[in-house]
């Protein structure tokens, strides 16, 4: 009996050993993680992060126990897609709130095409018309472009080519978002009182997907697109002609109509 209680004595030695080694990683893992979170002034990607870490450190596991270590503070951590970043908790944004620049309102046009982008990437231009069922003002991607919540994904494999767009990861950290998958599916928007019980029969929200993959109709951008596209105009293969624009576009992006 004396026997076996030395051992059971050394067994229980040593995974408390092993648990203090385990314990002492992690919160050195943890201590890294969040200096170069601190110190950096945008999202770190995961990977990035794990390349800093000692070697067999767990950088899922740290994010995790770091994450839930402020998520009662004044500052909590947050994800955007595969990246990460410290911002001030919900309840105290108000706080650091300024007031003395006014931020500029986006016109219902350019919300209706923000969400039509969100949910429906990759998506053309003569799409998002098709679906507001109005011509897109010269302004209003122009504007999303420049919030740098909509980018230029690739061009559809079809006649003229069109510029397909799609969403950020700054749209991610601006609303919120872990992922673009949060966004609120039909049943929340019902719950919300975004729509009513008159929808269309069949009427149905698109699942978000945001993947830096191109779909399978798509094709990659041509060099210089990025650079030639950033104010859209009439630059675009899939722009509207004037004659079927004529009484369905909409009002300019500076005016409150649609």
């Amino acid at each position: 009996m004396a026997e076996a209680a030395r051992v059971f004595s050394f067994i229980e030695d040593v995974d408390a050993e092993a648990r203090d080694a385990r314990d002492a990683a992690l919160a050195e893992a943890k201590r890294i993680v969040e200096a170069l979170l601190f110190a950096s002034t945008e999202p770190l990607d995961e990977s990035a992060l794990a390349e800093r870490l000692p070697e067999g450190a767990d950088i899922g596991g740290t994010l995790a126990a770091l994450r839930a270590d402020y998520a009662t503070r004044g500052v909590n951590l947050a994800r955007a897609g595969a990246k990460w970043y410290f911002r001030t908790a919900d309840d105290l944004g108000w706080l650091l709130r300024r007031e003395e620049k006014p931020q500029r309102k986006l016109t219902r046009a350019a919300v209706e095409t923000l969400a039509i982008v969100a949910y429906h990437q990759p998506v053309t231009r003569a799409e998002i018309e098709d679906i507001r069922g109005v011509a897109i003002s010269r302004g209003t991607l122009d504007v999303l472009l420049e919030t740098g919540w909509v980018r230029l994904r690739g061009r559809r494999k079809a006649p003229g080519r069109p510029v397909t767009y799609g969403t950020t990861e700054k749209f991610l950290v601006h609303f919120g978002l872990e992922q673009i998958s949060d966004l609120p599916g039909l049943d929340e928007l019902k719950g919300a009182g975004l729509f009513d019980g008159r929808l269309p029969q069949g009427f149905g929200v698109p699942k978000p997907d945001d993947s830096d993959s191109l779909a399978a109709d798509e094709e990659p951008l041509d060099s210089g697109d990025a650079e030639d596209l950033p104010l859209l105009g009439l630059h675009e293969e899939d722009e509207c002609t004037a004659a079927d624009a004529q009484g369905r576009e909409e009002s300019p992006d500076m005016d409150s109509g649609d």
